[in-house]
C-alpha cells in the first residue's frame, strides 16, 4: 500500500512577523525553560515523547554519543515547556549558516495537547531563534526562522504555525510505502 507524504516548508524573514499566541494562565502552571546543560540522554526522551505517536523515526537509531554530540553542537538549543514542573513539550533551534536558524523539532507530550501550550511554545521558542546570537558570541543575527512540518505530524501543526505568522515557501509529496 501507498500514501503520499505532504511537506510544508515554512518561514519568518523578520521579528515583526511573529504573531505570538497567548501565554497559558499563570493556574495552567506552564514556564518555559532553556536545557542549559547539553544532554544526548534528556533529548532523546524529548524526542521520543513528544514524536512517538507522529512517526518521529529518523534519529532513533542514533547511538547516544551522535545525541550527545548534537545537542553540544554550538548555537543548538532545546527549549522545555513544564506544566506544573512536569515536562509538556519542547523546541529546539539549531543555528545554520547566513543568519538562518531552523526550528528543528517542536511538540507536545500527548497529555498536555490541547490546553493552549503549543501556541505559547512555539511562540516563545521562535522568539528565542530571533536572539540566539545574543547567547552565541560569533554566531550571526538571525535573518530566518524556518522549519517543516509534514502530515504525518499532529493535525494542527500547519495551522499553528501559520497562526504565528509562518508563510508556505514550498512543499513536496513523495509516496510512502507501508
Amino acid at each position: 500500500m501507498t500514501a503520499t507524504l505532504t511537506t510544508w516548508y515554512l518561514e519568518l524573514g523578520a521579528p515583526g512577523e511573529l504573531r505570538p499566541a497567548p501565554a497559558p494562565a499563570p493556574a495552567a502552571g506552564v514556564r518555559i525553560v532553556r536545557a542549559e546543560i547539553p544532554s544526548g540522554v534528556f533529548g532523546r526522551f524529548l524526542y521520543t515523547a513528544v514524536g512517538g505517536d507522529c512517526s518521529w523515526t529518523d534519529r532513533l537509531p542514533w547511538p547516544p554519543e551522535q545525541w550527545q554530540r548534537l545537542m553540544e553542537q554550538p548555537g543548538h538549543e532545546v527549549w522545555v515547556a513544564y506544566r506544573h514542573g512536569t515536562p509538556a513539550g519542547y523546541l529546539e533551534l539549531a543555528a545554520q549558516d547566513e543568519g538562518a536558524v531552523e526550528i528543528e523539532y517542536f511538540g507536545l507530550l500527548p497529555q498536555s495537547r490541547g490546553l493552549g501550550i503549543g501556541g505559547h511554545l512555539l511562540s516563545y521558542g521562535t522568539a528565542r531563534a530571533w536572539d540566539l546570537a545574543d547567547r552565541w558570541p560569533g554566531r550571526a543575527a538571525t535573518r530566518r526562522v524556518w522549519l517543516h512540518t509534514c502530515s504525518l505530524d499532529g493535525p494542527h501543526a500547519l495551522a499553528n504555525y501559520r497562526r504565528r505568522g509562518f508563510r508556505v515557501t514550498h512543499t513536496t509529496t513523495s509516496q510512502m510505502v507501508g
